[in-house]
């Protein structure tokens, strides 16, 4: 049972919240297509932002683009976790929500899109 009075503290804190991370990001490997085919994206642009000639921040911010991909699919999965937790009955506000949800991580493929474009061209 949570106890808000008494919740960790510190480094206890610090590594209870590395564990529910990790479980988070084992559960999104295990279920989730869309967040192993953004890993994939991550581990193939990794190498190929070290095969150009640019600064260390333009390959920092190649990275991120992706990594900021990764962190938008989380926030989603997170959002459609919440709605069917709610109800699983059809509901226009719950359908909203996961649209929304969606258009955000097609936002950030925009941005990563437009990133890695200015960056290599």
């Amino acid at each position: 049972m949570f106890d808000n009075i008494n919740k960790p503290k510190g480094v206890k804190r610090v590594a209870l919240a590395a564990l529910n991370s990790f479980r988070a990001l084992k559960w999104l490997y295990q279920n989730e297509s869309a967040f192993r085919q953004e890993l994939l994206l991550l581990l193939i642009a990794l190498p190929i932002s070290f095969a150009f000639d640019i600064s260390a921040l333009e390959q920092v911010s190649l990275i991120l683009a992706i990594l900021f991909i990764i962190f938008t699919e989380i926030i989603n999965t997170a959002i459609e976790a919440v709605v069917d937790r709610i109800g699983l009955e059809i509901h226009p506000l719950s359908g909203l929500a996961k649209d929304l949800g969606s258009a955000a991580v097609f936002i950030s493929l925009i941005i990563a899109s437009s990133i890695w474009l200015v960056i290599l061209l």
